[in-house]
């Protein structure tokens, strides 16, 4: 059989951005030739500091590169100006928008042998709830002023995102039987909502994400739900409860940071913004102004990154074979960066889970 060659787009950013993405290309190209797999790369440019040299945060080229070049790509890192300023706006989000990346996915992994050990992922929906920003300000009788927002939730977007979910859930499952350590013994997906109060627009996603679990291909997928409230509460009590959750944009956007509290620090939370065909995968920590330079960023949550995006681009066994090797630096405990409690340097951390590879 004929290697597969992916293409990946390469958008370090801003800050230690430009210090973890490369690590991300280290672990590509030392992936083992049995995995039959080649990538070819391309350096694109996306920030705010991109923005204060050409006055475009998000350049056309990079977006078009990606269509029409790319299997995928990687992100590294935003850095936000302290006050506002005109004509910027986040590219990451611009780009979610440009290339319809409408699942916003986030793992919250410890290792298995952890004393409270935790594999969950929170499946966000990424385009619409409230976070379609149409607002209104007027002023009630008395006086007073009133604001209001619109919450707009669609059928085709909640039947979209539970079908990713359900992926998802699959997916885990074949990655788990590549001999991946895990706490989970099937798949499962838990609905996450309000409809008790919210009964229309929660209620249809409640009901339409029910309707597209039930589909025959998921038929090995346990399903359950969650009020979002007492899913707050679970989440924090009993994580190893979860497997798969899935959520509205707020309630997704909640409880994903919250989450990654439960594995101690950020530096080890990855995600991937996912569309049909099309994955980019973004460590969660941020650009880090305060350690850039300093060659301490924690690399793990890129190359966790890096793992998910080849799961959507159907490589779930260099997947497993990225989180295998992650996973087991971690469980050594020998080389760790500052953020984890160790003396490492970013270089020796990559350094050490491209052996275990």
């Amino acid at each position: 059989m004929a290697a597969r060659t992916l293409r990946i787009g390469l958008i370090p950013g801003d800050g230690i951005g430009r210090e973890v993405i490369p690590a991300g290309r280290r672990i590509l190209e030392a992936l083992p030739s049995s995995l039959n797999l080649n990538f070819s790369f391309v350096d694109l440019d996306a920030g705010f500091e991109t923005f204060q040299k050409t006055g475009a945060a998000l350049p056309d080229r990079t977006v078009e590169v990606l269509k029409k070049e790319c299997d995928g790509a990687l992100f590294g890192a935003v850095s936000s100006p302290t006050v506002a300023t005109k004509g910027y706006s986040s590219p990451i989000v611009a780009l979610r928008k440009r290339l319809s990346l409408y699942a916003n996915v986030r793992p919250v992994k410890t290792v298995s042998t952890a004393a409270s050990p935790v594999d969950l992922v929170i499946v966000r929906e990424n385009t619409e709830d409230l976070y379609v920003k149409e607002e209104k300000t007027y002023a009630a009788p008395d006086g007073t002023k009133v604001a209001e927002a619109i919450k707009r939730i669609s059928e085709k977007a909640s039947w979209n995102i539970a079908s990713m979910a359900g992926d998802i859930a699959l997916r885990r499952q074949k990655i788990r039987d590549q001999g991946v350590d895990s706490i989970h013994k099937e798949p499962l997906v838990t609905i996450t909502h309000k409809s008790n109060v919210l009964s229309q627009t929660d209620g249809l996603f409640r009901e339409t994400s029910r309707k597209a679990l039930a589909q025959d291909k998921y038929s090995s997928v346990k399903v359950e739900e969650q009020i979002v409230d007492s899913m707050v509460y679970k989440l924090f009590r009993q994580p190893s409860d979860y497997d798969v959750i899935v959520a509205p944009n707020l309630y997704g956007d909640i409880l994903s940071d919250g989450a990654a509290a439960l594995v101690g620090s950020l530096g080890l939370v990855p995600s991937a913004n996912v569309g049909e065909g099309f994955a980019i995968g973004e460590p969660c920590h941020g650009s880090a102004p305060d350690i850039q330079g300093m060659g301490i960023a924690n690399p793990i949550a890129t190359l966790r990154s890096v793992g998910l995006m080849l799961e959507f681009l159907g490589e779930e066994k260099a997947a497993a074979t990225i989180y295998a090797a992650v996973d087991k630096n971690l469980v050594e405990g020998k080389l760790l960066t500052p953020d984890m409690g160790g003396k490492s340097k970013t270089d020796e951390v990559v350094e050490d889970i491209l052996k275990m590879l």
